[in-house]
């Protein structure tokens, strides 16, 4: 396995959303041997080397206390590295079908990429989709050592349909979006901190980007 490059000591920043379960992200980057700050102060995300985006519950809480805490602008305007993990990757594109008022609504979103989230359609499958899945990828930065159709710990109902931006893919009844990446923003649907030495491979390739 890879090892985060420690001759240069970054300055890693899991923003603090209010409704994220990041304790679990931020032990699994300190098990990397990674300082890790949890923020919501503008100008320590700011000056981050690399944000962490993590996320639990709906669309609609998480961005309702995102913008509680005036940090759209400034999450729209990052030009260093970011890894949206779960609903945070979610949270990237630009509407989401989770939480709108009554169903009938989407929830707008932080517009990092283009894109939506739609609940699966798992021809039948419970949901949640709930455990590890085998993920296909085309990417050789975030995914570096990490081999095809490894398994990666799901936890989701909603996910991003297959499209340009696909950086990697899971089949759950249908296919779907199991990374996504536009630029300088990544998002991964599936929790590398839950997901064993794959995770901590993927979080690695991360840091050192």
């Amino acid at each position: 396995m890879s090892v985060v490059n420690t001759n240069q000591r970054q300055k890693i920043v899991i923003v603090n959303t209010g409704c994220a379960n990041i304790s679990s992200v931020r032990f699994a980057l300190e098990r990397l041997g990674v300082e890790v700050d949890v923020s919501d102060d503008i100008n320590v995300i700011n000056s981050a080397d690399k944000v962490f985006l993590p996320g639990v519950g709906t669309a609609s809480a998480a961005m309702a206390s995102i913008k509680q805490k005036g940090l759209v602008s400034t999450l729209q305007s990052l030009t260093q590295p970011v890894l949206g993990v779960c609903l945070g990757m979610q949270l990237m594109v630009e509407t989401s079908a989770e939480g709108g008022f009554q169903g009938t609504e989407d929830i707008g979103c932080l517009s990092l990429m283009p894109g939506h989230v739609a609940r699966m359609e798992a021809n039948g499958l419970r949901l949640p989709h709930m455990g590890w899945n085998t993920v296909t990828h085309s990417n050789e930065s975030l995914f570096k050592g990490i081999p095809q159709d490894t398994y990666f710990y799901f936890v989701h109902s909603f996910a991003v349909p297959e499209y340009e931006h696909t950086l990697a893919s899971c089949t759950y009844g249908n296919a779907f979006s199991a990374a996504i990446n536009k630029n300088n923003f990544y998002g991964v649907q599936f929790h590398p901190e839950r997901s064993g030495e794959a995770g901590a491979q993927l979080l690695t390739n991360f840091v050192n980007l």
